[in-house]
C-alpha cells in the first residue's frame, strides 16, 4: 500500500495527513531525515520488508510526491565520492531508464534494478544505516548488519544528464540483458558475495553503462572512471542533440544533508582533455 499526503511533524509526533484530514503512519517511526527535509510537503510512503532495529516494525520509505514524466526519458548519474570509503575515490555511476534505476557493482547483490524511492531515498534505519559504533559498514558479532547504504541522494551530491527523445524500452532491454548475464555467472570460488567477472576496466559500474549506451548507438562516449565517463557522455550527447531529435539537459541534485553522512566530494577528472571539456561545460558536470 502507498500512503500519500502532507508530511506533518509537531510536538514529537509525525504522520502523513490526507486532504480530508486523515492520518497515516502516526504510530510508525518516520526517519528524521525525511522530517528535516520534507515536513509540510507532499510525499508518498510505503512499508519495506526490512525491519527497523529499534522498533522491530517494517521500515517506512518515503519520497516526494512528484507527477511522473509524460515523456520517456533517461538520466545518467555521476554520484560524488564518499569521503569515508577509499573504494569510493572515483565516485560512482548509475542510469535511470524511464523510472527504472540500473546499478552495477563488484558485489553480486548490488547488480540490480530498482525504483527511484529505493535508489534515492531509502532511510538510514535498520540494515541501511551506518554502524552506531564505527559510522561505517559493519557486521556485529551477533550477526546484526549495518550496510551504510541508504538513499543515494542523502549520501551524495548527484550530477545528472537527462535525455528525452530516446527509445527507453530498447535501452532498458540492453541493461536487463546485462543483469541476466551477471546473475548467471558462476559464483566467485573464494568470495561468493563478489561478482566474479567484475573488471575495473571492462565490467564495472561505469563501463557497463558506457557500453550499453554505445550498443544503443552513442559510439563516441569514452572513459572507464566515473567522472571522466560522465564528462565524455555530456559532451557526446550534447553534440548528438544538434544532429538528432535528442533533448539533453544537465543539472545537479544537491546532497540532502543528514547526520548519518558527511558531505560528498567531486572526483578530479583523470583525463587531461576532460579538464578542457569541463571548462566548456561551465562546471555543469
Amino acid at each position: 500500500m502507498i500512503y500519500k499526503g502532507k508530511l506533518r511533524w509537531a510536538d514529537g509526533t509525525s504522520f502523513i495527513e490526507t486532504d480530508e484530514g486523515g492520518r497515516f503512519l502516526e504510530k510508525n517511526r518516520i526517519w528524521n531525515g525525511y522530517l528535516h527535509h520534507w515536513v509540510n510537503q507532499n510525499v508518498c510512503a510505503r512499508k519495506l520488508p526490512q525491519q527497523d532495529y529499534k522498533t522491530g516494525e517494517p521500515i517506512i520509505i518515503m519520497w516526494p510526491d512528484i507527477p511522473p514524466s509524460e515523456n520517456p526519458y533517461v538520466e545518467i548519474y555521476y554520484n560524488e565520492r564518499l569521503i569515508k570509503y577509499p573504494a569510493s575515490t572515483f565516485g560512482h555511476n548509475a542510469i535511470n531508464v524511464n523510472g527504472e534505476f540500473f546499478n552495477f557493482s563488484h558485489l553480486i547483490n548490488e547488480n540490480e534494478s530498482m525504483d527511484e524511492a529505493e535508489y534515492m531515498y531509502r532511510p538510514a534505519l535498520g540494515e541501511f544505516a551506518p554502524s552506531p559504533t564505527t559510522g561505517k559498514f559493519e557486521i556485529l558479532e551477533d550477526g546484526t548488519v549495518y550496510y551504510d547504504k541508504f538513499g543515494r541522494n542523502f549520501m551524495r551530491g548527484i550530477h545528472v544528464i537527462r535525455l528525452e527523445g530516446i527509445d527507453a524500452d530498447r535501452l532498458s532491454g540492453i541493461y536487463h540483458n546485462e543483469l541476466k548475464t551477471i546473475h548467471a555467472t558462476t559464483p566467485h570460488p573464494d568470495y561468493p558475495e563478489k561478482y566474479k567477472d567484475f573488471s575495473f576496466y571492462k565490467r564495472s559500474c561505469t563501463t557497463l553503462i558506457r557500453d550499453g549506451l554505445r550498443q544503443y548507438g552513442f559510439k563516441k562516449i569514452t572513459g572507464f572512471l566515473p567522472r571522466d565517463f560522465f564528462i565524455s557522455a555530456a559532451v557526446s550527447l550534447m553534440k548528438a542533440q544538434k544532429e538528432t531529435d535528442l533533448t539533453v539537459q544537465l543539472y545537479n541534485r544537491p546532497q540532502l544533508k543528514v547526520p548519518e553522512a558527511p558531505f560528498s566530494k567531486n572526483s578530479f577528472p583523470m583525463n587531461p582533455m576532460n579538464w578542457i571539456r569541463l571548462k566548456k561545460l561551465q562546471g555543469l558536470v
